[in-house]
């Protein structure tokens, strides 16, 4: 399975920085993974793969819990080529054109998040997820 993060914008403060890059790093034990930064909203329409699962952050989406999210993830990993695309929009969100290609809309939260703490709160909970379906102790779902 692949993973990408594909998000409008850079995350610059080091402190998100890093948590960033530490739960990307313990993502990748599991899964291949990356994150792709892009400079805005015309952009991220051209990054998206054609022949990926694309799922997008959305307020209005669908909130899961750890465990939905874990399933979900497993499932998406068996279709097609096993490529996963979260797509995390800018400031004025996903472009409606890029959201209808989503195959599901996942809401982290009803709040209103930054876009660095969404992607850290979205790595954290990939890494969680993997967690989840190899039964390890990070996990304490259940």
């Amino acid at each position: 399975m692949k993973v990408t993060v594909l998000a409008v914008g850079k995350v610059r403060e080091a402190p998100a920085r890093a948590l960033v890059d530490d739960y990307l790093g313990r993502l990748r034990r599991y899964v291949r993974a990356e994150e792709l930064e892009v400079k805005d909203a015309a952009a991220l329409a051209r990054a998206v793969p054609g022949d990926a699962v694309i799922v997008a952050l959305e307020v209005w989406g669908k909130g899961l819990s750890s465990e939905g999210l874990a399933r979900r993830l497993e499932a998406w990993g068996t279709t097609g080529k096993g490529h996963v695309v979260f797509l995390i929009g800018g400031a004025e969100g996903i472009p409606k054109d890029v959201s209808g290609r989503a195959s599901f809309h996942l809401s982290l939260s009803t709040l209103t998040l930054p876009h660095r703490l969404a992607r850290i709160l979205l790595f954290e909970q990939l890494y969680r997820a993997m967690t989840i379906l190899r039964g390890e102790p990070y996990a304490r779902e259940g």
